[in-house]
């Protein structure tokens, strides 16, 4: 293998490892149906969380035997999600191939139009000192792991899950918990059109979530997913990286034959 192959190689590793992490930070499967029996409570929450508009996220994501990570970050949601997260591979096949790279976490940070990645020096090193990956969600549309990857990403906002149990046929109230120290009420239900697929949140006394959890099957295996929300309100800024250090993920999926 030449070294320009092997270095086409390990880019493409990267970018196909970053795909495998957006398709898992991102729900899959849009709510349908009409209200279940306990709308009213639950539109409430809807209407609370939308109308906080941002928050303080952490969370934790199981993909089978393909992936696992860690995220930290602030959101913003309404016209499209944009933030900042940090994410940290913490197991999986994806995690070692990046491992491999020499990328153990990076900065993702989420625009109306894409999302980018900020891989380190070790993968600036091989990409002519860029040490930015650029997804454009048009872009994203033309391949199958990213098909409606920017509907997703808006899924991943807390009042999205509300909407999914809204459109489920068996929501119902478990009871009252305590939550992170909050006093909370948690409500659970399975999502319709997803055999296999539950969401449960926990809602403090102002209709905001404070926690959710996901459970679904997937392709690449079980999915298990945490997030936990505070601070709501929270400034988001966020500036898109600069162009002269920013690569564009197909041109990083070119092989020496396509004329790179």
């Amino acid at each position: 293998m030449t070294s320009t192959t092997a270095r086409r190689t390990a880019l493409s590793t990267a970018v196909t490892a970053v795909l495998a992490c957006l398709s898992a930070c991102a729900s899959s499967g849009a709510a349908e149906g009409g209200p279940g029996p306990s709308a009213e409570p639950l539109r409430a929450v809807e209407r609370a969380t939308g109308r906080a508009g941002s928050a303080w996220v952490t969370s934790t994501t199981v993909v089978g035997d393909e992936l696992s990570l860690t995220a930290a970050g602030a959101l913003s949601w309404g016209d499209g999600v944009t933030g900042s997260l940090t994410l940290t591979y913490t197991g999986g096949t994806t995690a070692d191939a990046m491992r491999r790279l020499g990328i153990a976490s990076l900065e993702a940070r989420y625009l109306p139009d894409a999302y980018y990645a900020k891989m380190g020096d070790a993968f600036a090193a091989r990409a002519d000192g860029r040490h930015w990956i650029k997804y454009a969600y048009d872009a994203l549309e033309g391949l199958g792991d990213g098909a409606g990857f920017a509907d997703r990403m808006r899924e991943t906002a807390p009042d999205e899950a509300v909407k999914l149990l809204l459109a489920s046929d068996d929501v119902h109230e478990v009871g009252r918990e305590t939550t992170r120290g909050r006093h909370t009420t948690h409500w659970s239900g399975t999502v319709d059109g997803s055999p296999g697929r539950t969401v449960d949140i926990w809602v403090d006394g102002q209709d905001l979530l404070v926690k959710k959890t996901e459970r679904g099957r997937t392709e690449q295996g079980e999915l298990s997913q945490t997030a936990y929300y505070s601070d709501y309100g929270v400034p988001v800024p966020v500036e898109r990286p600069p162009a002269a250090d920013t690569a564009d993920f197909t041109e990083l999926l070119k092989t020496p034959s396509d004329g790179s």
